[in-house]
């Protein structure tokens, strides 16, 4: 039995039914705050904005951005209407964003205005001249033949694109009762999120994954944290990744509980966010917790409401692991293993597992995943101590890769 076949907006929902005034989502670096009802306010108003562009069920609307406050405002209200979040890479360069929007099919793209030193803009207006000379709302390009509208997440306008602004005033003028309509169609074994993942090999695959697969993945994920809706959780990892949104959005609204943002990883904003906020978990890539507890101002923080969270993306060093549970009071440390098509997570530590257990494996298989090591060139399954290849079965499968029955077909067994 699993936690839920609610879609993400339906559980959404009930969350804000429950404790509408609780706090979901802070900045703490710009004070911005919104309580559950409020982000939900504003999750309909873009919901409603979107399909007043023309926006329907079953489109791909791709994301682009660091982890801006809008960013999940466009991922549940995408959500809502049964349309596919595809988020892209902040690090991608002109030709792979021309690939994904090409194989997605994607028909409309958020975007900011850069990251790094890579400027989005100017990329877009390389990619899609016509912009700057169509009007607004009916563009036609050849090399995109799905594409029809850019966003610009932001204030400022740009020529040929809406403004998050525009945006909601389009909600506002938008019939609910559609809105409404749309909403009760939306099931949740339709696809909701396409991640990118090149794997070892090949171009990006498109990985599908359904409300099902990543709203359970995080329940589970949040009950080895022993997650309470008296958590606050800080995400310093990209929400464009299953990091991101599965590990942390989803674990937090399976939980009732409140997320922490920072917008892009500054070792001194988390220690300072943990601190103002008394978050009691925290995520990150090793590299990230050695680049916190090695901070010349390390020791100016009280970190002493840290208790949980998870350390994951790449091997965790030993010594390192020591560091975050002696001196970041985080003694009930996890780590997940998984990837993008297994929702991501299928094995993790307990918050109840002992240390020597934490820093030499990646724990036990999830709730309803099955987990065996085979021998690739026989099938057969292995005992312990022998190394081959990790298999996973269960609820939290992607649907497959996009436009790809190949691919899909080489990972994804009868069984």
């Amino acid at each position: 039995m699993l936690f839920t076949e609610d879609t993400i907006g339906d559980l959404f929902e009930k969350e804000v039914e429950n404790h509408p005034d609780r706090d979901f989502i802070i900045y703490p670096d710009r004070d911005l705050r919104f309580t559950y009802k409020e982000f939900d306010e504003r999750v309909n108003m873009f919901a409603k904005g979107l399909l007043s562009m023309g926006i329907k069920k079953g489109d791909h609307v791709g994301i682009w951005a660091r982890n801006v406050p809008d960013w999940l405002s466009f991922m549940f209200a995408t959500a809502k209407i049964g349309v596919v979040i595809v988020t892209v890479n902040t690090s991608y360069k002109g030709h792979e964003l021309e690939y994904v929007i090409k194989q997605s099919d994607m028909k409309a793209i958020a975007i900011i205005d850069g990251y790094q030193d890579i400027d989005y803009i100017n990329i877009i207006y390389q990619l899609i001249p016509e912009l700057k000379t169509q009007e607004r709302g009916s563009l036609k390009t050849e090399k995109f033949p799905f594409l029809e509208h850019i966003i610009y997440i932001g204030q400022e306008k740009h020529r040929g694109m809406y403004n998050t602004n525009e945006l909601m005033l389009l909600g506002k003028h938008t019939d609910v009762s559609e809105f409404i309509k749309i909403k009760k169609t939306v099931n949740n074994t339709d696809t909701v999120n396409m991640q990118y993942t090149s794997g070892t090999t090949g171009f990006p695959k498109g990985v599908m994954l359904t409300h099902r697969n990543i709203l359970n993945n995080g329940y589970y994920i949040g009950e080895r944290q022993k997650f309470t809706e008296n958590d606050k959780l800080c995400v310093t990892v990209p929400l464009f990744h299953c990091f991101g949104i599965v590990l942390a959005v989803m674990a937090i609204i399976t939980h009732g509980t409140t997320l922490v943002m920072i917008e892009v990883f500054d070792p001194l904003m988390v220690l300072a966010a943990v601190q103002k906020e008394k978050c009691t978990a925290l995520y990150g890539v090793p590299t990230m917790f050695i680049a916190e507890f090695s901070h010349p101002m390390f020791d100016m923080f009280d970190l002493s409401s840290l208790r949980t969270g998870i350390m994951a993306g790449s091997p965790c060093p030993i010594e390192a692991m020591k560091k975050v549970v002696k001196d970041m009071h985080m003694t009930q440390i996890t780590s997940v293993y998984g990837l993008t098509e297994g929702s991501p997570g299928f094995t993790q530590i307990s918050v109840d597992d002992p240390l020597e257990k934490l820093v030499k494996t990646v724990g036990k298989p999830l709730p309803n995943c099955e987990v065996k090591i085979i021998d690739p060139k026989t099938g057969k399954t292995l005992g312990p101590n022998i190394t081959g290849e990790i298999c996973c079965k269960g609820y939290n499968i992607m649907k497959g890769y996009y436009k790809m029955p190949e691919k899909t077909n080489e990972v994804i067994d009868k069984e």
